[in-house]
């Protein structure tokens, strides 16, 4: 993919991003614009490093590790970002990673139907066993932790 293209793609999930927040959580598009712009430009940065560093990470990875070093108390600026990335609810973004997820899989619907039933069963299962481990796990960590 060009550059030009994930430019765009992140002009759009920063749109995205800034309407979900807004319609959802009731955030100011000028409050929550820093914190866009920071998560915008730390995947940017994400997609460039991928390119020039030969270790062959995902992206994700190098998203995280930049992510982290922006919040890190060794980072000069680490209270602007976390105090403008904080007026981003976490469920925000999301909103729009389900979305490009739903529309990248959209055109492998009869593919996916073609494998039978048996792959149904097993993709209901999968998204069953995530979600409860998923909520196993929270719990048990707020529990240690008395959040809750």
């Amino acid at each position: 993919m060009r550059y030009i293209e994930w430019v765009v793609m992140f002009i759009v999930a920063g749109l995205g991003i800034a309407l979900a927040n807004f319609v959802g959580f009731d955030v100011d598009f000028l409050d929550s614009l820093p914190g866009i712009l920071i998560l915008l430009a730390i995947s940017l940065a994400a997609v460039l490093v991928s390119k020039v560093i030969p270790l062959k990470l995902p992206i994700i990875a190098y998203c995280s590790i930049i992510g982290l070093l922006a919040a890190s108390p060794i980072c000069p600026v680490r209270e602007g970002v976390i105090e403008a990335v904080n007026q981003i609810n976490f469920t925000a973004p999301l909103t729009m990673v389900g979305a490009f997820a739903g529309i990248s899989i959209s055109d492998q619907i009869k593919s996916f139907l073609k494998q039978g039933w048996k792959m149904i069963i097993v993709g209901i299962l999968v998204m069953t066993g995530t979600f409860l481990g998923s909520a196993l796990i929270a719990q048990l960590v707020l529990s240690l932790t008395n959040a809750i």
